[in-house]
C-alpha cells in the first residue's frame, strides 16, 4: 500500500462534496495525506487512502491546525 500523490489535473476537477470548494493537498497530524477544502468559512479535510481520495461527507474532518496545506 502506497499513498502516491494525485495528478494535478485530478485535484483541479475535484471539489469538496460539502461546500463545493476546490481541494488542495495537505498532510494530517499523523503524516498521512489528505485533501483540504479551500473554503475559508468551513475548511474540511478528507483522507487519501491508497492514493484514492475518500470524498464522503461522513469522512470529512474539520481543519483545526491538524491538517497542513
Amino acid at each position: 500500500m502506497t499513498d502516491e500523490p494525485l495528478e494535478p489535473w485530478v485535484r483541479e476537477v475535484l471539489r469538496c462534496p460539502v461546500t463545493g470548494a476546490p481541494l488542495v493537498a495537505g498532510t494530517a497530524a499523523d503524516g498521512s495525506p489528505v485533501l483540504v477544502s479551500a473554503d475559508p468559512v468551513r475548511p474540511l479535510a478528507y483522507p487519501v487512502r491508497d492514493g484514492v481520495p475518500v470524498l464522503l461527507a461522513e469522512e470529512a474532518r474539520p481543519v483545526d491546525g491538524s491538517a497542513q496545506q
